[in-house]
């Protein structure tokens, strides 16, 4: 599956992706906000990471730049099934933060859910990480009011307190029609 939104360009992400994958993510101040992301983050890792293929419903895309020379992967964003539903993780490499590209990736992700028939989606960000938390409230996404612990691989298991949104995409999808009529 592929998406284009006004500035972005999400689609699969193939087993060549790795190196700008690592290039990427292979920085501890973007990896200590992710839950399941080692550290310190090798090229094997990334290597394994780009070669596992999306598994039943998830949805796993590279995010990229398509004006700029090439289409640089600029970050990843995803939607995979877990314990209870559908969550949502994204990260974006630290040299295009603050432009806006997380909103931007998060509403497309959250458009091709709702195509897909997904009616909620969950997601969370560790307390340290405000900014996250815009980018969810900007795209529907509500507190549920549960601070939970999450364990944090790249900080070695160490667990860290983790605010909870959901976003229902049926609403979603009424607003839009109310905004269009």
């Amino acid at each position: 599956m592929f998406m284009r939104t006004d500035r972005l360009f999400l689609r699969p992400v193939f087993p060549e992706d790795w190196r700008e994958i690592y290039r990427g993510i292979a920085n501890y101040g973007i990896v200590r906000m992710l839950a399941r992301a080692p550290w310190p983050y090798t090229c094997a890792d990334a290597i394994a990471y780009c070669g596992r293929p999306a598994t039943g419903k998830a949805m796993k895309f590279a995010i990229t730049l398509p004006e700029r020379t090439g289409a640089p992967i600029i970050g990843q964003i995803g939607i995979e099934r877990d314990d209870e539903g559908e969550e949502l993780g994204y990260w974006i490499g630290r040299e295009w933060r603050g432009r806006g590209y997380a909103t931007e990736a998060v509403r497309g992700v959250l458009d091709m859910a709702t195509a897909l028939g997904l009616k909620r989606v969950n997601a969370g960000h560790y307390l340290e990480n405000p900014a996250s938390g815009k980018v969810l409230k900007k795209n529907g996404f509500v507190e549920t009011g549960e601070v939970r612990p999450t364990a944090c691989a790249a900080r070695g298991g160490e667990v860290i307190l983790a605010r909870r949104y959901i976003c229902d995409l049926t609403r979603n999808v009424a607003m839009q029609g109310a905004q269009a009529a």
